[in-house]
């Protein structure tokens, strides 16, 4: 019920206690095992314990007879020998899932994925890039090679029963094969910043043939630069930026273009493209007075399509 509450402000995906893959399922038998095995014990140490305290109770000097004390070998090898056996299936039934986790298919399809603050992007073999969107074909292992841009994230399907930190310097990886078909919620679950809450993303998983003509299309066929400035903006831009004056973790952006802006230095400039244009490639270098400096530098990141379409998008906002 907890758990049903605590996601149930999301409009996104499904259920987070659905079981979407074999090792989720696994995992979950696992899981109501050792609550099986818990609640049994918890019984029989709890009801045992009053049966002795009542049974064996201390007696005043004028009630007759006294409780003796008794040795059993076969019953305390036996209350020892036997939570070890269930503790031996619990270690063994973890350890081939773990195992099982950590280790591939050859055939898995390889996606790259790269945490930052506070979104995340996914890079297909064949170039093709989203952020905050990764497609997947259902039936099909997939491997995720990781790594963070700036702070540790941490990779968290709730559906899957899958979690893995990344790193920044170093590539951490997850599989899974997803089942059925939908639409399913990925977290970041490590704190890392002012907009940790807000750094979301979806699994789409559909069927080989939808995916491998998604995998074809090109994503901005059709649009104008300020149009796919505005897909980008929305993609990666919304944790930390408005489209409005109001203020978040950054200013907000409308009227920002050929506005003055004045820096930390205590140098006042003019909100031009090239000033747009380093702000989003390097934002160390020109910090406007009254923010921190946190933002994660785009280079690399953002296709010239994408930032060109960016600044013509921001030129836009009133």
């Amino acid at each position: 019920m907890l758990k049903l509450f605590l996601f149930s402000g999301l409009s996104f995906g499904q259920s987070e206690t659905t079981a979407v893959t074999d090792y989720a399922h696994q995992l979950d038998q696992l899981n109501q095992f050792l609550i099986g095995i818990s609640v049994v014990f918890c019984l029989l140490i709890t009801f045992g314990f009053i049966y002795f305290a009542i049974r064996y109770r201390r007696k005043s000097d004028l009630e007759e007879g006294h409780a003796k004390t008794l040795h059993n070998s076969i019953l305390e090898f036996s209350w020892s020998f036997i939570p070890f056996v269930i503790f031996m299936v619990a270690f063994v039934w973890g350890w081939l899932l773990y195992s099982d986790l950590k280790t591939a298919p050859a055939n898995s399809l390889e996606i790259h994925v790269y945490g930052q603050k506070w979104s995340w992007g996914f890079v297909y073999k064949n170039g093709r890039k989203t952020t905050n969107e990764l497609y997947v074909p259902v039936g099909k292992p997939v491997k995720l090679i990781m790594t963070s841009r700036d702070v540790i994230h941490s990779f968290s399907i709730p559906s899957f029963r899958i979690k893995q930190d990344v790193v920044p310097g170093m590539y951490t990886s997850l599989w899974f094969k997803a089942n059925q078909k939908g639409q399913f919620n990925v977290f970041c679950t490590e704190l890392c910043g002012t907009g940790h809450s807000t750094m979301l993303a979806k699994i789409n998983v559909m069927s080989l043939e939808v995916w491998e003509e998604w995998l074809r299309k090109d994503p901005y066929k059709g649009l104008t630069l300020s149009q796919i400035g505005e897909k980008t903006f929305q993609g990666r831009c919304t944790a930390c930026h408005t489209i409005t004056k109001e203020k978040k973790i950054g200013p907000g952006l409308a009227d920002l273009f050929k506005a003055q802006r004045l820096l930390v230095s205590g140098k006042n400039v003019i909100a031009d493209e090239n000033y747009i244009r380093e702000s989003i490639l390097n934002p160390s270098a020109q910090i406007v007075s009254g923010y921190p400096d946190q933002m994660t530098p785009f280079v690399g990141i953002l296709s010239e399509e994408e930032l060109s379409g960016l600044i013509e998008y921001i030129k836009t906002l009133k």
